[in-house]
């Protein structure tokens, strides 16, 4: 049965906080269009060579969006066969990451699934939080194609300010290029590249199952980190859980905009603000978990700067340090990861100076508005 809902209704003229304890931090960045080098992404250069995938090279444009409307979403995962036979046929080897998040996939091919066995695929990422499935084509697919597969899941979000392939703006980019060595004037100023981030969480409907896949990838370097936000939210004593309910927190895309423009980049659609619960749970599972991030999260709402800086500075803790509910995923050629927006957190690691491209395309379908339902101590 699904968990009955408890209205999150966002309170009136809320208006765009400036960071407290978190702000945008860019990491990850990359240079915006001045620092796009197209004649040697598409020929190479001495060390590196050309792209693998120009068709998803980056480019920016000057056309801009609407504010997003709202829509209805519908969750797949609640249509699931639970012993997923349509997704993982014969041949198919699943291994698990750790105890508790994450999955390695070998012998599914995601672009020749059924609509069944998209249903199992949704319902499986949101039990296992993130899963690698390997050797697989979707970057091989006409763009178009892909764009497809990725629509049963959900509306495609269009981001406000990152690169795209030249006519398909429903593709996220995350692009370094060849002989790109500014990582270290990163770390001038950072002792970290930790980015953890529930992806534009600012929007009024977020997204739910999300698809990461690589084009081109540092030999070694670049993994993702994944956080179990239910197993964090678990793992808080049920006076603190009790505490977190009815709780409300406003993220903000503002940062990300003015930091896009400080570079020279794009800002597609003017950005917004949003209140989410500090908690909510998962259509299909029923799972509650923490859903604040430093990148996005700017306060909690009815609680003055410095209570509010304290309770997020812990529950941004609780995801970072806690090793034993996070899975590292290592990039290989092929490689296409799946999650559940909803009930992880990520980040990206910026550990290899060398010049290697890194090169990743994300289809981001949204998903329902963040909800909360009792608490249930």
């Amino acid at each position: 049965m699904a968990p009955a809902l408890v209205e999150t209704q966002p309170p009136q003229d809320i208006k765009p906080a400036q960071p407290g304890t978190a702000g945008y931090k860019e990491a990850f960045a990359y240079g915006g269009p001045k620092a796009f080098k197209k004649d040697q992404e598409l020929h190479g250069t001495a060390t590196q060579p050309p792209a693998s995938f120009p068709k998803y090279l980056p480019t920016w444009t000057d056309k801009t969006y609407p504010p997003l409307e709202p829509f209805e979403h519908h969750d797949h995962g609640k249509d699931a066969d639970p012993t997923f036979p349509d997704l993982f046929g014969e041949g198919a080897e699943v291994e698990d990451l750790t105890g508790n998040i994450g999955a390695e996939v070998n012998g599914v091919q995601l672009s020749k699934l059924n609509d069944k066995g998209k249903d199992q695929l949704a319902l499986f990422v949101a039990q296992k939080k993130v899963v690698a499935f390997r050797n697989q084509d979707l970057a091989n697919l006409d763009i178009a194609d892909a764009l497809d597969f990725g629509s049963y899941f959900g509306r495609h979000h269009i981001h406000p300010a990152s690169g795209a392939p030249d006519g398909h703006p429903e593709v996220h980019l995350v692009h370094r290029g060849a002989d790109d060595t500014t990582a270290a004037n990163y770390f001038k100023d950072r002792t970290n590249s930790s980015t953890w981030h529930t992806d534009v969480s600012y929007e009024q409907q977020p997204p739910g199952t999300t698809f990461l896949y690589v084009l081109d990838g540092p030999k070694a370097g670049g993994d993702t980190l994944f956080a179990n936000m239910a197993e964090a939210y678990r793992r808080l004593s049920p006076e603190f859980q009790k505490r977190l309910h009815g709780l409300k927190a406003v993220h903000s895309a503002v940062e990300q905009a003015n930091a896009s423009r400080d570079r020279g980049g794009v800002v597609r659609r003017e950005p917004v603000t949003n209140v989410h619960p500090v908690v909510r749970t998962h259509p299909a599972t029923g799972e509650k978990a923490i859903y604040v991030n430093s990148q996005f999260t700017r306060k909690i709402v009815g609680f003055k700067k410095e209570e509010s800086d304290m309770l997020l500075k812990f529950l941004y803790d609780h995801t970072a340090l806690s090793q034993d509910l996070q899975a590292r995923v290592r990039w290989k050629p092929g490689t296409v990861v799946v999650w559940d927006n909803r009930v992880t957190s990520h980040s990206a690691t910026l550990d290899w100076q060398d010049g290697q491209r890194r090169h990743i395309a994300r289809i981001t379908p949204q998903a329902e508005r963040p909800y909360e339902t009792p608490f249930e101590g």
